[in-house]
């Protein structure tokens, strides 16, 4: 008599729970064709579902002593994969709100970039990881203010509150924030050019 999918789960999970890889290499083996295909749908990109499947198995080994042995596995897992997706949209939508934000502002990116012959997606690609490369490097006395007025949709009052300090602060500090983003991405795009005050 062949073994249940859930218990062959279970006992495989209980092995890598004692630390045994081999078992959570062959839980691996069970789940990543139906996970990819979800993690596909989800995100829409084979390269993003590629890393978005890599990291949900590194999430599930570090989560493992969590997992509850009398439910079934599957549904854990597709879970943190779920998780893993909204995480990985989330910071999209964060990096295309930010260059949208450079693009109504006289559409500096396009004109500092520096764009690669081919695709559209290319171009934004180059744009998107240059403004992260810019944001990794802002002062976080300046990146919260923005964060929190651009992309979580607080007003400066809001924001203001919340990091407890005047609306006057928080206006001058988004300014000096783009003011800031727009320099570091104008050294990335070109950085033999002088800088522009």
């Amino acid at each position: 008599m062949t073994e249940e999918p859930n218990e062959a789960d279970r006992r495989l999970a209980a092995s890598a729970q004692s630390g045994d890889r081999a078992a959570f290499e062959q839980l691996i083996l069970r789940h990543k064709r139906s996970l990819y295909r979800l993690v596909r749908r989800y995100a829409g990109d084979a390269d993003d579902a590629y890393d978005i499947l890599q990291d949900s198995f590194v999430a599930a080994w570090l989560a493992l002593a969590r997992f509850d042995m009398r439910q079934p596995f599957a549904p854990w897992l597709r879970a943190i994969a779920i998780n893993k997706c909204r995480d990985h949209a989330r910071r999209r939508m964060v990096r295309r709100r930010l260059s949208m934000l450079f693009q109504q502002e006289g559409d500096f990116l396009a004109s500092h970039a520096t764009e690669p012959v081919g695709e559209t997606d290319d171009i934004e690609a180059v744009r998107l990881r240059q403004l992260d490369e810019a944001i990794a490097v802002l002062p976080r006395l300046y990146k919260e203010p923005l964060l929190l007025t651009v992309i979580s949709g607080l007003t400066q009052e809001q924001a203001a509150r919340q990091l407890k300090t005047t609306t006057k602060a928080i206006e001058m500090r988004i300014r000096r924030a783009k003011a800031q983003l727009r320099q570091a991405v104008s050294d990335l795009a070109d950085p033999e050019s002088p800088s522009e005050f």
